[in-house]
């Protein structure tokens, strides 16, 4: 083990120095074919300056993510079988980028006068739950490395608590659907979903080493790298956006892999913005509704959700507000970590 930390670190470096070179090529071919984002009406105060920048950016993560492991492993499973683990994480970050980007082009129709905005929510959740509910019922079945299927880690306590498959499936689904949406509320200013989720994914790729699943150590710090070189440029000013192909993916890659540590009750501390961040949707919604039906007046906690805008409505800065929970977001990472420790 005393190579294998420095490897997955290297390669996540290298990750981060290919993505910064095909980047600027990769934003030019978006610019050129006008795959532009359009701003919400309801923030276009803030953001009317966003608008026509390019989108689906996703793809700068996916495309290194899927070309490196399958580089660094496919070796690796054909000789000796070792590694195939691997291959369920990088599934389900393609097929969210999938659905995101099909969301994504959707969108960009709409924007050039065309039917449809988007895939509908409720088809965009039901896609999203049936691959979660797959992925989860080969992670409780699967025995060729996912040790902590079926059970329940408790944060502090060295046992693990066996759980039946039918509540550890459920568990699971909820964690990759809902981490796959947090993050996508997250994804609504320059450079704060791509620093957020990598600095979790830094977390559990030290948690994944500390258990001895290299593999798991090695996939991670490639996100980190690749996330690392789409905020080369998606940085204020970003010239270009995340959009759905990589928020999904990232959101719910990040849930499966906290499932395969067995960590996934630290996810929100780890994760606390996009937790905090969907909470405030939840929370700004249910006020609404319940105010409405019962006081006859529309009564909401924040100016504006998800959380981020609230704080923008309240005189901070984008940069402002992307650096202080990036902040938040870092040290949460931390106590994760010392969590997993003790």
């Amino acid at each position: 083990m005393d190579t294998q930390l420095p490897l997955a670190l290297s390669v996540g470096g290298v990750t981060f120095l290919l993505g910064v070179i095909w980047g600027s090529p990769f934003v030019e071919i978006l610019r050129r074919l006008k795959i532009g984002k359009q701003i919400r009406a309801e923030i276009m105060d803030k953001h009317h300056g966003k608008i026509g920048t390019p989108t689906m950016g996703g793809i700068m993560i996916v495309l290194p993510v899927v070309v490196i492991t399958l580089a660094l492993n496919i070796a690796r499973i054909v000789q000796t079988g070792s590694g195939a683990s691997i291959l369920l994480p990088l599934g389900v970050f393609v097929s969210f980028a999938a659905l995101g980007m099909i969301d994504d082009w959707e969108g960009i129709q709409n924007s050039r006068g065309m039917t449809g905005y988007g895939l509908p929510a409720r088809v965009k959740f039901a896609f999203q739950l049936v691959l979660a509910l797959i992925t989860s019922v080969v992670l409780s079945q699967y025995e060729g490395g996912f040790e902590f299927a079926n059970t329940l880690k408790l944060p502090l306590l060295p046992a693990l608590i066996p759980l039946s498959p039918i509540i550890f499936i459920g568990i699971s689904t909820f964690i990759i659907v809902g981490m796959s949406n947090a993050v996508n509320l997250t994804d609504g200013l320059d450079g704060l979903a791509g620093i957020i989720t990598a600095s979790a994914f830094a977390a559990y790729g030290v948690i994944a080493f500390l258990q001895g699943q290299i593999y798991l150590v090695e996939f991670s710090f490639i996100i980190v790298g690749a996330c690392f070189a789409f905020l080369w440029y998606n940085a204020h000013p970003a010239q270009l956006f995340m959009g759905d192909t990589g928020s999904l993916a990232l959101g719910a890659t990040l849930g499966v892999v906290s499932v395969m540590t067995g960590e996934w009750l630290l996810l929100p501390v780890i994760a606390i913005v996009p937790v905090v961040e969907t909470l405030s949707v939840m929370l700004q919604v249910a006020s609404a509704k319940f105010s409405r039906r019962y006081l006859g007046q529309d009564i909401r906690p924040f100016r504006r959700t998800p959380i981020h805008h609230h704080f923008e409505l309240g005189g901070w800065s984008e940069t402002q507000v992307v650096q202080r929970f990036w902040l938040v977001g870092l040290l949460s990472a931390m106590v994760g970590v010392a969590l997993a420790l003790l």
